[in-house]
């Protein structure tokens, strides 16, 4: 992948920096929202706790999850409810993911990846197609995760690709082996068909 930047060993406060410029430079080309979207999971809050810490007009920035799971936005498994408490004192926009909602194109999206090969909540036995039609699924994963046994709504990779560029934060061997395999090909994983299909700059931080 000639599109593809990976940046070792970076630790939380750099990977901060990183997403502080991208959103700089985006606030700097439009005088408008910026919209993002962002995952769950527990390694993307600290940070975005670093990454707030920064002096940008957060004002102007929009942020969609990637995916949730299915549940009220005060439970404490709910990505939305935890974005909310991180963006929304600084003055940002944190959106809550409804099927009926029309997706915008995004400066960034940011991702996470399961050992498993999964993206947002499009896990393996999902089967998602890089043509879907919908850019937001309901969707039961399974092996249900135990550490999270809910439905999940989730972004389609479509949505995902209507970005201005892909960024990922990968944590560990078996990751970086199964994001390794992606990126050569030898994998048809739901990260393998979403970078196969990314024509955007992608950026992993492993």
């Amino acid at each position: 992948m000639d599109n593809l930047t990976i940046l070792e060993n970076c630790s939380d406060a750099a990977i901060a920096d990183w997403l502080a410029a991208r959103l700089s430079d985006a606030m700097a080309q439009d005088g408008g929202p910026v919209t993002i979207t962002v995952p769950g999971g527990s390694t993307p809050f600290p940070i975005i706790e670093a990454l707030l810490e920064h002096d940008i007009d957060w004002t102007r920035l929009v942020v969609w999850p990637g995916d949730d799971r299915v549940v009220p936005e005060d439970h404490p498994a709910s990505n939305t409810g935890k974005l909310r408490d991180l963006f929304e004192p600084v003055g940002a926009e944190v959106v809550t993911l409804s099927e009926m909602e029309a997706i915008p194109h995004f400066a960034l999206a940011w991702l996470g990846m399961g050992a498993d090969g999964h993206i947002a909540s499009l896990f393996p036995n999902t089967d998602p197609q890089i043509d879907d039609p919908q850019q937001i699924v309901r969707l039961t994963p399974d092996p249900l995760p135990p550490e999270a046994p809910f439905d999940r709504i989730s972004l389609t990779i479509p949505a995902l690709l209507s970005s201005d560029a892909l960024v990922f934060v990968i944590r560990g061997a078996d990751k970086r082996a199964v994001f390794d395999r992606a990126v050569a090909g030898n994998s048809d994983l739901p990260v393998a068909r979403l970078l196969g299909a990314a024509t955007q700059p992608v950026t992993c931080f492993a």
